[in-house]
């Protein structure tokens, strides 16, 4: 599966890769420092991604303001954008889910309780027909 992470925490990023290597998942990640660098790698031409993971809290554009962009483009808006992040903030949730997300799991504090929740977001899509048409 080809993933897009857009995240700027380099710990954050190292944490998801390690996730990757130690469950022995062969994904290809490709990542954006913030909503802006990502919308131009999504429009670069290039094979896009199976699906983007997502923080909200980035400088530059919030995930709120991407996802708003990302969905009134009328090739993007059909890529499923699950957020990864740490705000618990309903509002957030609820916003997010009103532009057309794919699903919101809140990063949790301890490593083994983040890897886990992350296997069985990676394992569904995995198996989506969406990503395997």
């Amino acid at each position: 599966m080809d993933i897009l992470l857009i995240e700027d925490d380099t710990i954050e990023v190292m944490k998801l890769q390690r996730t990757l290597s130690k469950l022995q998942l062969k994904h290809n990640i490709v990542k954006a420092n913030n909503g802006e660098e990502a919308l131009e790698i999504l429009r670069s031409g290039e094979k896009s991604p199976d699906i983007i993971l997502l923080d909200l809290n980035m400088p530059r554009m919030s995930g709120i303001e991407f996802l708003e962009i990302l969905k009134a483009d009328d090739v993007l808006k059909y890529l499923p954008t699950i957020i990864l992040t740490t705000s618990e903030n309903r509002a957030d949730l609820l916003k997010c889910y009103q532009i057309g997300i794919a699903g919101y799991v809140i990063k949790p504090l301890k490593y083994e309780d983040y890897e886990s929740k992350l296997n069985k977001v990676l394992e569904y899509w995995d198996i989506n027909q969406l990503v395997k048409g």
